[in-house]
This record gives C-alpha cells, structure tokens and sequence, in this order.
C-alpha cells in the first residue's frame, strides 16, 4: 500500500549546475549531496558498473527534488523536448507571483514555453523548462 509521495527525480548532464539553477534561482534549499556505486545502486537502475553523483534539494510542504547525474552509463541525450511525448513528466510549483517567478527563472536560465495565462478564475499557469530541459509548471492559486 502506498504511504506518501516521497520524491521528484530528474536525470541531469551537470549535477552541479542543475544544483545551482534550483538553489539559487528557484530558491530550493539543499539537503544533501552524494556519489553512488555499486551492487545496489547497479541493481534499482538495471545498468552494471553505474556511477551517479546526485542532490537532494527541499521544495517544500515535505516534498524533495533529486537530481541525478549518471557518470557511468554516460547519459543519453532526449529524443524530444515535446510535452505531449509519452513518459514526458514535469514539476508544478505553487508560487505567490507567477510573473515575478517566470521572469526570475526565464533571467536565470530557464526556457519560456508559453507566459502565464488564466486557466480558470483564481488560477494561472505556465510551463518552463529547468536548463537541462526537464518540465517545470507554475500555479498561481488565488
């Protein structure tokens, strides 16, 4: 039986980077920092001999973010930067100021799809993408 939703997980080219995107652009607090080999992290995977360094970062409300940078098998780049692409997933955050957040993520890196628009009376949204092309949604819930 399911207890919680633990955590998001995105796969990165550049832990570091990806790391200060979120700490100091999304404004994320980090947890930890970490390498991972061996038998156990070869068999959650399914690829011998995998090398990771990975973050953990704090979104808030008890929900973490994990950036994972695969050293060994060296990453693959995405087929498709489509959302509507099969197995495509993304991260929605609630903010305060959806056009005070956009601008911040868009001057920090991030890729604009579309400026935030109303989808419902009190509710606005938007999709960005991270620098490393994962899918981030904005809600403004008022």
């Amino acid at each position: 039986m399911i207890k919680a939703l633990n955590h998001t997980g995105f796969v990165v080219s550049d832990r570091d980077a990806a790391v200060a995107f979120y700490r100091d652009i999304v404004g994320l607090q980090v947890i930890s920092e970490y390498e991972r080999r061996g038998s156990g992290v070869d068999q959650v995977v399914g690829y011998d001999g995998t090398e990771l360094k990975s973050a953990v970062l704090d979104i808030g409300n008890g929900h973490i973010l994990e950036l994972i940078q695969y050293i060994k098998p060296e990453p693959q780049p995405r087929p498709s930067s489509e959302r509507n692409v099969m197995g495509a997933a993304h991260l929605a955050l609630e903010v305060d100021d959806i056009h005070e957040t956009f601008d911040q993520l868009v001057n920090g890196g991030a890729q604009a799809l579309n400026p935030p628009a109303e989808l419902a009376p009190g509710r606005i949204g938007c999709y960005l993408q991270d620098p490393e092309g994962n899918w981030l949604e904005l809600l403004q819930l008022d």
